[in-house]
């Protein structure tokens, strides 16, 4: 029987020389590029990290009606502020007064706000600095025979007309409570300075309760028009029991003020006397963090001399005392820490959250290192599989029939194809090396295994032609076998 001369796919082509198989292809390692890659984003993380705890803020804060007090301060603050610090933007939020200013602060409408230490403050709200001390002045006119709060039953007490008069009046109220008199015996008149000064000369008022600093303001103010209209000295009552006021209603402290605060000539008042006084104060939420609250109080306090040129009222800022430990607006633990330590405390707050976010960073970096680790060690495992399945087909080779071979050999090219089909720099120099002395070994132990066998063994499918379309191909060649054993070819005979 003669053999078809076509060529089967499966023998290498004699006259064609045996294609070298690439021994390296270039790459960048995953492991490297994903390296990179958490290196940078660790970097982006730390500089957004930076930028966000570096100095600069939206903060809203508290103004109160048009023409208080805390509208003026505040607003000659923000325009110190704005040319200080460009990158701290205040937002002033208006309000109606100092329960408007509390309920903002405790509904976190704003970040900072202007309270005063009586006027029934947010639970949240800590002291960051105190703008200003206020005292709580009872101003009796030159005819006034009153010498003790309760002789003021009876009577009718002045009350300047302003933003704060209904504060003011509560504090009066406050006062007649503690020392037992009834609030509906005391009168009240509600009028301006002026108003209030003409009623003393008419010897309609007995005394008059204004509320300001020992320095411009609404006490001076009394006094000065209590004096030109009567043409007399006012005096200052005293309140001996302001202390024992003060632990009873943590809102007020007591203060001794100096002969001469409000009048120099003549003086008023005459000697020092002890009266109740109530705080201004910059106050933050308790949230806010320690960094912030200290920058805050550190700016304001650096800043006073520049905030004096601006407007007298700054002249009465004061750091609050870090051993205070009242219950009522209590002093911040970030400018606690500022004010007992200094600038020194004030870095190591800073230092400390940038340590925080170090940390952060440094375990974001380690979490991409062992996904990076974890991802490439299972692609290792899927690149290593082939090599190792053509170590299996070099050990199975020498021991394989026929049949088996051709199998060998038809996974031997799938493994080949599959290999050199990935793009290049889709595997790594040490790999391809590996599959290489791999392929030449499987190559050389399934030849000497068709050598063996001889001529006659078994020759792999063509990976192009499906088994079942070679069946389909060898059924003719059977036919016509089997046509040729039913009708003999006749032979010829000798004729006789």
């Amino acid at each position: 029987m003669m053999k078809d001369p076509t060529p089967d796919p499966g023998d290498p082509d004699p006259a064609e020389p045996e294609r070298a198989v690439p021994t390296a292809l270039p790459r960048r390692g995953w492991g490297r590029a994903v390296a990179v890659v958490g290196v940078l984003l660790a970097a982006a993380a730390g500089f957004a990290l930076a930028h966000a705890w570096s100095p600069h803020a939206d903060l809203r804060i508290t103004t109160g009606p048009p023409g208080s007090t805390a509208y003026r301060f505040i607003t000659a603050f923000a325009s110190v502020s704005k040319v200080q610090h460009p990158r701290v933007n205040l937002q002033l939020v208006q309000v109606d007064g100092l329960a408007g200013s509390a309920k903002a602060l405790e509904e976190r409408r704003t970040d900072l706000a202007i309270l005063r230490s009586d006027a029934t403050p947010p639970a949240n709200a800590q002291t960051i600095v105190i703008l200003r001390r206020d005292v709580v002045a009872f101003i009796l006119p030159p005819h006034s025979s009153v010498d003790a709060i309760a002789n003021l039953a009876g009577r009718t007490v002045g009350i300047p007309a302003g933003p704060l008069q209904a504060d003011n009046a509560r504090i009066l109220d406050t006062v007649l409570g503690y020392f037992n008199v009834p609030a509906k015996e005391v009168g009240r008149m509600v009028l301006p300075v002026d108003g209030l000064a003409e009623a003393a000369r008419q010897k309609k008022l007995a005394a008059i309760l204004a509320v300001g600093p020992i320095a411009p303001g609404e006490v001076v103010d009394m006094v000065a028009a209590v004096a030109r209209a009567t043409r007399g000295t006012p005096k200052l009552l005293a309140l001996d029991e302001a202390e024992a006021i003060g632990k009873r209603f943590p809102g007020f402290e007591s203060i001794d003020v100096p002969a001469g605060a409000f009048r120099a000539r003549p003086a008023t008042p005459g000697d020092t006397t002890t009266t109740l006084a109530v705080t201004y104060r910059f106050a933050a939420s308790e949230l806010m963090p320690n960094v912030v609250a200290a920058a805050i109080a550190r700016s304001i306090l650096t800043t006073k001399a520049k905030l004096m040129a601006v407007t007298p009222l700054a002249a009465q800022i004061e750091a609050p005392d870090p051993d205070d430990k009242s219950p009522v607006l209590p002093l911040h633990p970030g400018v606690a820490a500022y004010l007992s330590n200094g600038d020194e405390s004030f870095f190591d707050q800073a230092q400390q959250y940038f340590y925080v976010g170090g940390l952060v960073v440094s375990l974001a970096g380690s979490l991409f290192a062992a996904a990076s680790s974890y991802w490439t060690r299972r692609r290792s495992e899927q690149d290593w599989r082939p090599i190792q399945r053509l170590v299996v087909i070099a050990d199975e080779a020498p021991r394989a029939a026929a049949p088996e071979l051709a199998a060998l050999e038809n996974e031997y090219r799938d493994l080949v194809s599959r290999v050199l089909g990935q793009s290049p720099g889709g595997t790594d120099t040490d790999r391809l090396s590996a599959f290489s002395t791999a392929l030449a070994h499987a190559r050389h132990a399934l030849d000497g295994r068709r050598a063996a066998l001889g001529p006659d063994a078994a020759r792999p499918v063509p990976p192009l032609i499906r088994p079942e379309e070679a069946a389909l191909d060898a059924a003719p060649a059977q036919d016509s076998s089997q046509a040729r054993r039913q009708c003999p070819v006749p032979t010829s005979s000798a004729s006789g």
